[in-house]
């Protein structure tokens, strides 16, 4: 097939072509030709004002329920919703049902997504069971496949067992992923403590219960001369801790959720369910030094925290409603909403280079690479309704908002993937 993408600006800052309008000419799932203008027949033609094409998005933990909860999400619908968001990579957290622990499961969740439009990569448990105790066949599944290591939703504890994976994993130049959150550390809070969980009395997690794990596996990291990659960054201090350890030369990375860049914990007060998340929604100056921390290249990349929950999850008292949220359709555009001043290459930076360098899946955008390309426009919006909703959950507090910036789609393993939802 031939398609041909007329007018567009390429944001890539690994390629020569950066900041560039040019056509592109994809000739069965490879980059044929790059130039000013061109007039050869294709297939498709796209051409739309404000069109931006960059190398396609990644998105480093997402939970996609699959094998298990396939009533939340199966890995085809978490692939369509992923497709829908921009996205051609996806990880997938190991928090299933049997766990992602065994080269099997590693195995399974590829073979899944082999001829979906987006590549769901698993994210292998650090321990057996994810319950902290032994350390999980890292190196068999990282030979079957695994991208990385996390215990996902239930980041590892024990100091001595996160030290001997930081070890284990530089065997074969891995990368551990943790959530933020100390357990023994507001163990029944619900939401962020301070005025609003008082005024609601509801039981609070306090901020140090993110800073002093983020401190501890910084002393780690440092120890062990490893790679660790921090998700779902939420407080003013763990975003100062980890700059100051970049500063150092430690080899730690970190992205945040855009519900943390559009909340706080103030939107609570009408007790919706759906703002109940693992790392909780901390205050406005936190979500101001997170959103100053993104425009300012501390913060590396944006993870949705894709949370697929059934309704009988959310519907129900706060107290009860299971932590998360759906991400993968609207993170994009929640970003661009909330943070218009960031410039195509600057999302792209976010969105899928910081990450692919992370992570060691380099792409570039130039003539004979095989094409993975996300399409945006930052002119148009987005609206997620029940009828654009990929996902077989509905737990997204953005329904029927309108935000700014969209999705016009993806090209990945030869497909071209358009959405007709994109406020188009």
């Amino acid at each position: 097939m031939k398609i041909l993408l007329r007018k567009v600006l390429i944001a890539d800052n690994t390629s020569s072509f950066n900041g560039l309008q040019k056509d592109i000419f994809l000739v069965n799932g490879t980059i044929a030709s790059i130039e000013d203008s061109l007039s050869t027949e294709a297939d498709i033609i796209i051409e739309e004002n404000g069109m931006v094409v960059s190398p396609g998005w990644i998105d480093p933990f997402a939970q996609l329920s699959d094998p298990g909860f396939e009533y939340r999400e199966t890995i085809a619908s978490g692939a369509a919703a992923a497709a829908a968001g921009g996205y051609t990579q996806v990880f997938a957290v190991p928090n299933t049902s049997p766990m992602v622990q065994s080269k099997t499961q590693v195995e399974y969740i590829l073979s899944a997504s082999r001829h979906l439009p987006t590549t769901v990569l698993p994210l292998g448990a650090v321990t057996k069971n994810i319950e902290g105790k032994d350390l999980a066949e890292m190196y068999d599944m990282h030979n079957s496949g695994a991208i990385a290591f996390s215990d996902g939703l239930q980041p590892v504890q024990t100091s001595g067992l996160l030290l001997k994976a930081l070890q284990y994993v530089k065997a074969f130049d891995g990368v551990v992923i943790q959530l933020p959150i100390d357990k023994s550390i507001g163990t029944h809070g619900l939401i962020n403590e301070g005025i609003v969980s008082t005024r609601l009395g509801l039981p609070g997690i306090p901020s140090i219960a993110e800073e002093i794990i983020i401190k501890r596996d910084i002393d780690l990291l440092r120890y062990t001369e490893s790679k660790l990659h921090i998700t779902g960054v939420s407080t003013a201090k763990g975003i100062e801790l980890i700059q100051k350890a970049k500063q150092e030369g430690l080899q730690i990375s970190s992205s945040v959720t855009p519900y943390h860049l559009y909340f706080c914990d103030e939107n609570i007060q009408q007790y919706d369910t759906n703002l109940k998340v693992p790392t909780p929604l901390r205050t406005k100056e936190d979500r101001q030094a997170l959103q100053n921390a993104v425009l300012n290249g501390v913060v590396d990349c944006i993870a949705s925290h894709h949370i697929p929950h059934d309704i009988d999850s959310k519907i129900c008292e706060f107290e009860y409603a299971k932590p998360g949220m759906l991400g993968l359709q609207t993170a994009f555009a929640v970003v661009h909403h909330v943070l218009p001043q960031l410039s195509p290459a600057q999302i792209a930076q976010l969105f899928s280079v910081s990450t692919r360098n992370i992570f060691n899946l380099p792409y570039t955008i130039k003539e004979g690479a095989a094409a993975e390309l996300t399409l945006f426009n930052l002119q148009k919006e987005t609206t997620l309704n029940k009828q654009n909703n990929k996902s077989k959950s509905v737990n997204s507090p953005f329904f029927n908002i309108s935000l700014k910036g969209a999705v016009r789609g993806i090209f990945s393993k030869g497909q071209l993937t358009l959405n007709e939802w994109n406020g188009n």
